[in-house]
């Protein structure tokens, strides 16, 4: 038996105007996820935490069938294993975004959140940033270079007090960020000053979005994580584009793919994600988790028809080919969203995500006419317990 999970992260959503009273994933055209689902367990899960905000990190350990009350110390720890940066035990780390604010001042109380992504800036332009930034303010903070405007901070030997409360960018999007700004004064310092580094470079003179911020957020400190292997007794691999599933790919032993071409955006290799994981399965993985980001960043940016189109992609490039490898295979495959995304609000929320599980040893199972949020809701089923674990243990 082999076990796949497609991931659509942010898939779950409200129904739009726009797309006549339907939900993205209602008026995606996704057959190949309506015929698995004619044929599977369907319902809703419960991928939050108490007391955690409804994030990819909490939300994909979740769906991994992890306790994150046992296991979670942070989002930015799991992107900082990713990106091959060994934290201290004292060392604090942040998520770094590359963020674009609003007026020319240097008072970071006036600014409003125009993009949490300083416009999809481009790799080798945010690395110049970083660089700068480490050159500049480096030295009890570092700065890391990642993906577009996806970095690292690591604050070696920090304290992570009570007044070290940041907020995600993508929450505040339009939002004055008064009120969201740090209220430890060291990493507000290293904000103000990274602004006032940023604002001026060069390479922000002529950008529509410039990158004149940096963003902390995602605090935390070393983690530790029981093996996939362990847990499952399964050989099992990751794909994605985005560190912090490879970061947890890593730390639970799992096999980290690298797909030529993923961007975790809707232009990402669809094909490539396809290939890499039957490939993966054809050398001898049990086990496939297949993340696409695609959706989650078309709702942070209130893409509606991006958003659906990306649905429609995921179904027709990623989910068919997969299937026809799979013929005269038994596998169990799993589809489902981490979170919600709504395009109404533009974040995640911790409502309850729809789910299929489909079995290909049991074709005769009656299912569901299509895969929807609200057919799914529909058929009073509602799991907190992990998907993986349902999907691999039944």
């Amino acid at each position: 038996m082999k076990y796949i999970v497609v991931l659509c992260d942010g898939m779950a959503d409200y129904p739009i105007k726009e797309l006549g009273g339907k939900t993205p994933l209602q008026a995606a055209e996704t057959p190949v996820m309506d015929s698995l689902a004619r044929h599977c367990l369907a319902g809703l899960a419960d991928t939050s935490a108490d007391g955690l905000k409804p994030g990819s990190d909490v939300a994909n350990l979740a769906v991994l069938g992890y306790d994150v009350k046992e296991c979670y110390t942070g989002r930015s720890p799991i992107e900082a294993v990713s990106m091959g940066i060994e934290l201290g035990a004292k060392d604090i780390s942040f998520r770094c975004n590359l963020v674009t604010l609003s007026g020319n001042s240097d008072d970071l109380d006036s600014k409003t959140m125009l993009s949490y992504c300083a416009g999809d800036i481009s790799t080798p332009d945010a690395a110049i940033l970083i660089n700068y930034l480490q050159e500049k303010l480096g030295g009890e903070f570092a700065f890391y270079p990642g993906i577009s405007y996806r970095h690292l901070t690591v604050w070696n030997t920090g304290t992570l007090d009570k007044d070290i409360s940041l907020t995600p960018p993508h929450d505040i999007i339009d939002k004055c960020v008064k009120e969201y700004l740090p209220q430890n004064e060291k990493i507000l310092k290293l904000m103000t000053q990274a602004h006032n580094l940023l604002s001026r470079h060069p390479l922000n003179a002529n950008r529509q979005y410039p990158a004149n911020s940096v963003w902390l957020w995602g605090e935390g400190t070393k983690p530790s994580m029981q093996s996939f292997k362990s847990r499952y007794g399964l050989n099992a691999s990751m794909i994605s584009a985005v560190d912090l599933l490879k970061g947890i790919g890593i730390l639970l032993g799992m096999e980290v793919v690298q797909t030529p071409g993923a961007t975790g955006y809707i232009d990402t290799n669809y094909e490539g994600k396809a290939k890499a994981a039957i490939e993966e399965l054809e050398r001898g993985q049990d086990f496939v988790y297949i993340h696409i980001e695609a959706p989650d960043e078309c709702g942070h940016r209130g893409e509606i028809f991006n958003k659906r189109d990306a649905l429609s992609a995921i179904d027709r490039r990623v989910l068919k080919p997969i299937l026809d490898a799979l013929e005269g295979e038994d596998f169990r495959i799993l589809i489902t969203a981490d979170h919600a995304t709504p395009l109404s609000l533009k974040t995640h929320t911790a409502d309850p995500v729809p789910f299929i599980i489909y079995d290909s040893t049991k074709k005769e199972l009656t299912g569901i006419p299509e895969f929807n949020e609200f057919i799914c809701k529909g058929t009073g089923i509602f799991l907190k317990k992990g998907l993986t674990n349902i999907l691999i243990n039944g």
